[in-house]
């Protein structure tokens, strides 16, 4: 029976109500429970970082690791045991401040049977998490540029990740521990090897967070990704049958627990414009430690506030309400390195995702909790 035919007369009428109302429904709540990032533990709390600062930035001290002296005692030789020093550096961070308005003629309500401003009251919470969703990711991306932009990146286990010209990401299609460089789609390499067997599919990740972070291993990391190479995961059975949950979340997992799957059409900013990366590395995955980003709220004046013109309209009135919110998001072992006048894009010119809009602070590479694996 074709669709025309319910569609027609009464039960069509009927049919088409349903519809309506079903996709209205579904629009209202698309986005109420997708997995934001800024609700997980990528993102944690640093007491060093103040926002009450008097400007657009502000700095904190990052302690070093110690490198201890330690002295054995002598009852016979009287010279003085050597000092521990504590190492210190400061970095930089910026705020974020963000606002969110709507305006409803009252009179529409009488037309649509719709109140707008409940929609935008009941979703608000949504909307911020959302624009805080969108500043990590975009952190994310970037500091891939900004590693991409330093040199070469990891291309074995001995690689110093220290080294002022290595970029700490990893370029799965560059010369170095997994081949020769890839030069076209024929030898291309993705994260997930399907050529080999079992566990071995994942010997490209494996490798290449070895090849970073080296002897240190987080009890489990995230893994930011596309719905692409989920697929290639699922395609090689090596998703977890079991799921975690953290919060409200719930996670696919890969390798029993070790690595969280978080999914994003917009992650992956294509880093292969860059002399430093393979033309076929046209993906990027990111492996993120937990607290990899801190992210703690701002107070900002009047966070709620209406405004009713009666007059507007014939009289009928119109409306306002605007919401405004604020937090600092900074990921570890980073300085910011951008605008010091103006409130933090969060993409663009002068944006979270701009390659000049970080440094790496004097962190080591064991201090940092972001590692972009470049892949096809």
């Amino acid at each position: 029976m074709a669709l025309s035919d319910f569609t027609s007369g009464v039960a069509g009428s009927e049919m088409k109500f349903k519809v309506q109302r079903y996709v209205n429904d579904y629009s209202h709540e698309m986005y109420t429970n997708a997995k934001k990032l800024s609700g997980t533990a990528i993102v944690g709390a640093d007491a060093e970082i103040n926002t009450s600062i008097e400007d657009y930035i502000g700095q904190a001290r990052w302690y070093k690791p110690l490198m201890a002296n330690i002295n054995v005692p002598s009852v016979t030789d009287a010279t003085d045991g050597s000092y521990t020093e504590v190492d210190t550096a400061f970095y930089k961070y910026a705020k974020t401040v963000r606002t969110h308005g709507a305006k409803e003629v009252n009179v529409q309500k009488v037309i649509s049977q719709e109140d707008g401003l409940a929609k935008i009251a009941r979703d608000f919470g949504e909307t911020k998490a959302q624009d805080e969703h969108n500043s990590v990711l975009e952190s994310l991306n970037g500091v891939a540029a900004y590693e991409v932009s330093r040199g070469g990146g990891i291309v074995a286990f001995n690689t110093d990740c220290d080294d002022p010209n290595t970029g700490f990401y990893v370029d799965v299609n560059a010369a170095g521990e997994f081949g020769p460089a890839a030069t076209s789609a024929s030898d291309e390499r993705r994260l997930i090897d399907q050529s080999k067997v079992g566990a071995m599919r994942g010997e490209r990740l494996f490798k290449a967070m070895g090849m970073a972070w080296k002897d240190y291993e987080a009890p489990f990391y995230y893994m930011i990704t596309s719905p692409e190479t989920l697929a290639d995961l699922r395609g090689a059975n090596l998703v977890d049958d079991t799921v975690i949950t953290e919060g409200n979340l719930v996670f696919n997992t890969i390798f029993q627990g070790k690595f969280r799957l978080l999914l994003t059409r917009a992650t992956g900013n294509d880093q292969s414009g860059s002399a430093n990366v393979n033309d076929q590395s046209a993906k990027t995955t990111f492996i993120c430690k937990p607290s990899a980003l801190t992210m703690k709220s701002l107070a900002v004046p009047m966070p709620v506030e209406m405004d009713r013109a009666a007059a507007r309209h014939g009289g009928s009135g119109t409306t306002d309400i605007w919401y405004r919110w604020g937090y600092v998001c900074h990921p570890m072992g980073y300085s910011w390195d951008g605008s010091e006048v103006q409130f933090v894009q969060t993409s663009g010119a002068g944006g979270y995702d701009q390659a000049d809009s970080w440094e790496r602070s004097e962190a080591g590479y064991l201090n940092l909790g972001i590692l972009p694996i470049l892949h096809a």
